[in-house]
């Protein structure tokens, strides 16, 4: 079951952090500094218990300017954002800011909190009031409740944690089934334990025991125990601040930004391809290929901005960009991020992970372009289509569509059979779980009938291709069980015929042109004349004009597959009749004699060259005619195979 996470937002000093200790009686500042300077500079959480007996996770940010990437890490995971504003003060700075932040990470649920309003008279805090409201009025706090409280004195304390509580109720109470990742905010150690990390899970479970793997690093560990709000649990799920103590872990291979999850349920990424909104409030326009800082979970990452379509991108405007990192990084589709400029530091921008694990594009693109604009709004059907005819002819497992879907298996699962009952898809390996697009396998199907086309343009005397020389045209990466199941569509769709090893269109005869006939008839009335004693085929080639000679070993193999030749070894060739009248004698001479040595196979040829008795005995053996034992030959007891 999900748990609900409520984090503060607002200007440093408008007591965001007194107000989570006068709510949960926990002091969420920590450090020697933060106490102090009397201001948060890391994350801080607490527990909050509503009256209905539910249980709410709270995460106390920094205000400070200095310290917004902290609430950028905080901020990722929360269900509802309760925007501090001191009454004494109003709206500051950092008020907007994290209400930017806060909108750009997709946070929809939220109150506004006057903090200090004991320190204001009523004339004062009605003026603030009407200030705040117009402030939010095209935000999605708009219709929140406000509610004026104070820290010191309890006053609207009892209102404000029943306005959590009903909104909590608001928050859907779903099992989140999808991968478990947990973004880490706090690395540490304690004493007999070792290392511990702390984040806020914000998809899927983690139980003791699991083994799980630390991204990006890719180092492996096990999880030894887990804490939720202070109290030893064998289970953590979606929703819930977790610390997680690791088996084996060292300090050093893990930090803050990092992302827990199963191993190899994520990929390592350079970069994303991404709905961008450059924000209203920014001074000037976006420049393609801007240094930027990206923030992601609870990941601080330099990019480059690569603006998809367009040279510029002007102050509240939207537009499809592929942000590029100087390091890996991993996500998932759906997450949300902001951007700050990289110097001076403000939040200039953010928006939605169309794709994790993009390629590298080129600038205006119209595929590109098109696509991710689609994506943008897809739903999942659409999403894993959409992925699959980006993959090309290389497709995607299953584990790579939970990725760039954000689904569970089991949802994942459902899409992927919608589409192959509509035929947008075909399954390339069961087993293994891979998938292509149906415009793909279509691609391939044509890029094989088109080479074919071009092979028999090329070779209009050869019957055909070997199926392995065709295979070896198509992109090294493509899987062998893939490219027969592309040729063995074709053969069933009557495009190929196949003929052992030899594969063609359907449509190709041979069919020889006069010269090429006189040519065959030449050939063939040379090896008839010569009988067993034939010339090599080379020297047969170099009687002929050019144009003969280039198609001269092409007709042989015409002959040969319409038996009248047989070939004996490299460059030596027979006629059919020649060969089987040979054959009847050495028969004959067998079985009279048992066993026959090469000179008298020589007598039984009639005294022909020895270039000719080894090569025709060892085409005798390999036709299973004769056995060899020794120096002689004998019949075999099975019946010769034909050639």
């Amino acid at each position: 079951m999900k748990e609900i996470i409520l984090g503060t937002a607002g200007h440093i000093d408008h007591g965001k952090t007194s107000l989570v200790r006068a709510l949960t009686g926990t002091d969420t500042d920590r450090l020697k500094e933060e106490k102090k300077r009397g201001i948060t500079i890391e994350l801080g959480f607490a527990a909050l218990n509503l009256p209905d007996g539910r249980r709410l996770g709270v995460v106390d940010v920094p205000g400070h300017e200095k310290f917004v990437k902290n609430m950028v890490a905080g901020a990722s995971g929360i269900d509802i954002v309760a925007m501090i504003i001191a009454a004494d003060e109003g709206v500051m700075p950092q008020t907007r800011e994290h209400l930017e932040i806060c909108s750009l990470l997709g946070i929809r649920h939220g109150l506004v909190v006057l903090t200090k309003s004991d320190m204001v008279d009523e004339e004062w805090l009605e003026m603030v009031t009407d200030d705040v409201r117009d402030f939010l009025s095209d935000s999605f706090l708009a219709d929140a409740p406000l509610i004026p409280v104070s820290s010191h004195t309890g006053k609207g304390l009892d209102t404000l944690i029943q306005a959590i509580s009903d909104m909590a109720s608001l928050i859907p109470d779903i099992r989140n089934t999808t991968v478990f990742r947990l973004p880490v905010d706090r690395v540490f150690t304690m004493k007999g334990f070792g290392t511990v990390i702390t984040g806020t899970l914000v998809s899927g479970s983690v139980s003791v025991g699991d083994t799980v793997m630390v991204y990006p690093e890719l180092t492996q560990s096990r999880v030894r125990g887990l804490q939720v709000h202070n109290d030893s649990v064998q289970t953590a799920v979606c929703g819930q601040r977790t610390a997680v103590n690791f088996q084996g872990l060292d300090l050093s291979e893990v930090q803050r930004g990092d992302v827990i999850a199963p191993p190899d349920a994520l990929k390592n990424t350079f970069m994303v391809d991404t709905d961008f909104h450059y924000l209203g409030s920014n001074e000037k326009p976006l420049k393609n290929r801007t240094k930027v800082r990206f923030h992601t979970g609870t990941s601080e990452i330099t990019a480059l901005t690569v603006l998809l379509d367009r040279d510029t991108l002007e102050p509240g405007e939207k537009a499809p960009v592929q942000f590029r990192f100087d390091r890996p990084m991993v996500c998932v589709r759906d997450d949300r991020y902001v951007v700050r400029s990289y110097s001076p530091i403000r939040t200039i921008g953010g928006g939605a992970i169309l794709n994790p694990v993009p390629r590298k594009h080129k600038r205006f693109q119209d595929n590109i372009i098109e696509g991710l604009s689609h994506l943008s709004e897809a739903g999942s059907e659409e999403a894993a289509a959409f992925h699959l005819m980006q993959a090309g002819f290389a497709g995607a497992s299953m584990s790579d569509l939970r990725l760039v879907t954000n689904l569970s298996e089991k949802q994942l699962t459902a899409v992927l059979q919608k589409l192959l009952s509509s035929r947008s898809i075909l399954v390339t390996d069961k087993d293994a779980k891979t998938y292509i697009h149906a415009d793909a396998f279509q691609r391939l199907c044509s890029f094989a009938t088109n080479y074919l086309e071009k092979y028999h343009a090329s070779y209009p005397l050869r019957e055909g291709l070997s199926k392995e020389e065709l295979k070896s045209k198509f992109p090294a990466y493509i899987q062998p069980r893939l490219l027969n199941q592309v040729l063995n569509q074709l053969v069933k769709d009557e495009k190929l015929s196949q003929e052992g090893d030899l594969v063609r269109l359907s449509t190709h005869k041979v069919a020889l042109q006069v010269d090429q006939e006189a040519l065959r008839l030449k050939i063939l009335e040379n090896y008839e004349n010569t009988g067993i004693t034939p010339p090599y085929f080379r020297e047969i080639v170099r009687t002929l004009d050019k144009a003969q000679a280039e198609a001269a070993p092409d007709v042989m193999k015409i002959l040969i597959r319409e038996n009248l030749m047989v070939r004996v070894k490299e460059d030596f060739y027979f006629h059919r009749q020649a060969l089987d009248s040979l054959q009847e004698k050495v028969v004959a001479f067998l079985l009279e004699n048992e066993e026959m040595n090469p000179s008298q196979f020589k007598d039984i040829c009639g005294g022909i060259a020895r270039k000719y008795v080894i090569p025709l005995m060892e085409y005798f053996d390999g036709i299973h005619l004769t056995i060899r034992i020794g120096d002689t030959r004998k019949l075999r007891k099975q019946q010769p195979r034909e050639t």
